[in-house]
């Protein structure tokens, strides 16, 4: 509830956060143009007055000329055959002087009489460049300027050009080509770009190198053709610099775009991104003058005061939220308040009913737990009375074998006492002697067999105390031994060396053995060898011994129902079908399992799995 009330709330709230934050990142950005504008602005002085003052040094030069005689005879034809040499050779020297790139003369046909390279290779001596547009406006208006690239060297260079007059008139043209390399250079060291484009449009001076020879605006075919007639730009490219337009500003500034075009530029500053571009037209010249002033840090600046107003307008709303929830908390206090005295005085009337309900469930409960507890103490009694009668039955079992046991020592008894009365009334003291030993042998050999089937029909106590298996084994054995020979069958026992020990009840054990061993007996009654095997296994903390008759097995009903009690294979009157369901319940209170299954081999196999006794 509380979530949907002050889910407006919070949406109002992030609605104030963005508008503060948009609205500040808005004014703090045209601030920064502002400030930015003023800047370029005085930095279009900067660079305009560097470029008039590099021009202007050279712009008297062309025109002095006129005023060396030599020069115009040979213009006039008036200085004979080494006119041209000496007049190039006072250019070069001047050239020298002045640090231009190179200085000529031309006829008004336009051919070069002397010049300053007169002596390279690749001179103008003798060429035509009456194509050249700085010509025809040095011969029409007495001054010609014009950028363009050499096209002998190939070097890109300012013309400055004057017309030669004597006497009888325009006699020539006197062309100074100046380097402007090194004001190039001087501007790649301020803070924002700044170029020169011509009156088409071409880029001539740039801070950045790959600027230049670009073209401001698209180039039709008509002035392209125009270009290889003048060879003005040697015939270069001039692609796109890729300017573009995104919003105008007072003062002829505009905001611009300038995409990157190839492999990124090394520079001291930016070259691609959002710039405020400001030109001016240089006085004198058809060109332009234009500064590009990046705006990442106005940019920056207006992202940070954006934060700060954001951060400023969230935290009012934080404190807003604040005093309304804590408005809102203590008035859900006070009603909490209220309804927990109600909830108070409700849950004692409640815990008193509880508790007379509880004190009634508790004497139930007593009187339950007392009357599962006699249950259990009956419940114990009756297993213990089931199992010593499980004993009884197997002494009934017993009884025929163990009587016919006793009537052979019986008979044996008497013969011997009246053999030794006739002896002494002969006086064979000896014979009688030997009689009385005899009878004395059958006395403890009677002894033994009533004495196991009374330990073995005693009552157990049920504590697990170390038994030593294989002894007990030997118990079991000795117990069914009239009946083993009465069968025929043959015992196949092994154990290993070290006899193992586990924690049971030596009587129940037995009594499960016996059990064991009298059923695999059973099973194999009618054959002429009946053959028994019984070993014992010590493995992983445990002993297992396998009790494996030669048989006819076990079938499927007997192996679902072979523990179950009262379920036997036997004829009627052979037994109540206890004898596996209370051995099964005796092993598993020591701790072990007891299973049965068919052996691959044939025959049914027994197999009794005990704990093994911790080492003394």
């Amino acid at each position: 509830m509380l979530r949907f009330r002050s889910l407006p709330l919070l949406l109002l709230c992030l609605l104030l956060v963005a508008l503060s934050g948009f609205s500040a990142y808005r004014v703090a950005q045209r601030l920064g143009i502002s400030d930015l504008q003023a800047t370029g602005l005085h930095r279009l002085d900067l660079y305009a007055t560097s470029l008039e003052r590099e021009i202007g040094k050279y712009a008297y030069l062309p025109g002095t000329l006129s005023l060396t005689p030599e020069v115009l005879e040979l213009l006039a034809g008036k200085g004979g055959e080494q006119a041209s040499a000496r007049v190039s050779s006072y250019l070069e020297k001047l050239n020298e002087r002045t640090g231009t790139l190179s200085i000529y003369v031309m006829d008004t046909k336009g051919a070069v009489l002397a010049t300053s390279n007169w002596r390279r290779p690749d001179s103008f001596l003798g060429e035509d460049l009456s194509f050249r547009p700085y010509f025809r406006e040095a011969l029409e208006g007495g001054n010609g300027r014009f950028f363009g690239i050499g096209t002998t060297r190939g070097e890109p260079g300012y013309y400055l050009a004057s017309a030669l007059t004597g006497d009888s008139g325009t006699l020539g043209v006197a062309v100074i080509k100046v380097s402007l390399e090194q004001l190039e250079k001087s501007w790649t060291t301020v803070e924002a770009p700044v170029l020169v484009a011509d009156e088409n449009g071409v880029v001539i001076l740039s801070a950045v190198s790959t600027w230049k020879f670009t073209s401001l605006r698209p180039l039709d075919d008509s002035t392209r053709a125009a270009f290889d007639h003048t060879q003005q730009y040697n015939r270069r490219a001039l692609q796109p610099l890729g300017i573009k337009a995104i919003e105008d500003y007072d003062h002829g500034a505009r905001l611009v775009r300038i995409a990157a075009s190839g492999p990124e530029t090394v520079s001291v500053y930016p070259v691609t991104g959002r710039f405020l571009e400001q030109s001016r037209t240089l006085p004198g010249t058809p060109w332009t003058l234009t500064v590009l002033s990046h705006l990442e840090q106005v940019d920056d600046l207006a992202q940070s005061r954006a934060a700060l107003a954001a951060i400023g307008a969230a935290c009012l709303c934080l404190l807003g939220i604040i005093l309304n929830e804590r408005r809102r908390h203590l008035r859900d206090r006070l009603a909490a308040r209220e309804a927990l005295q109600k909830a108070h005085d409700e849950l004692e009337r409640k815990v008193e009913e509880r508790t007379a309900d509880l004190s009634a469930a508790n004497q139930q409960l007593q009187d339950e737990v007392g009357e599962r507890i006699r249950a259990e103490r009956t419940l114990r009694a009756a297993q213990d009375e089931l199992v010593q009668a499980g004993k009884l039955a197997v002494i009934g079992q017993l009884s025929t074998g163990i009587a016919h046991e006793l009537n052979q020592p019986l008979a044996a008894l008497r013969t011997l006492s009246a053999n030794a009365e006739r002896f002494l009334e002969r006086g064979d003291v000896d014979t009688t002697r030997t009689n009385l030993g005899r009878i004395a042998d059958l006395v403890d050999r009677m002894g033994r067999i009533t004495g196991q089937l009374r330990n073995f029909a005693r009552k157990s106590s049920g504590q697990s105390a170390p038994v030593p298996l294989c002894h007990a084994l030997d118990n079991a054995l000795a117990l069914l031994d009239t009946r083993i020979r009465r069968a025929g069958a043959d015992i196949e026992r092994s154990c290993p060396v070290a006899e193992p020990v586990a924690l049971c009840d030596a009587n129940r054990l037995e009594q499960v053995l016996i059990n064991l061993i009298g059923n695999a007996l059973d099973a194999m009654a009618g054959q002429p060898r009946p053959q028994l095997e019984l070993a014992w296994e010590c493995a992983d903390g445990v002993v297992r011994l396998h009790v494996r008759d030669h048989g006819p097995g076990l079938s499927e009903e007997a192996q679902a129902r072979l523990f179950e009690p009262f379920f036997t294979t036997k004829p009627a009157g052979d037994g109540l079908g206890l004898g596996l369901a209370i051995s099964a319940g005796i092993i598993r209170d020591f701790g072990g399992s007891l299973h049965g299954a068919n052996h691959p081999g044939g025959g049914a196999v027994f197999t009794l799995e005990l704990p093994l006794a911790p080492a003394p």
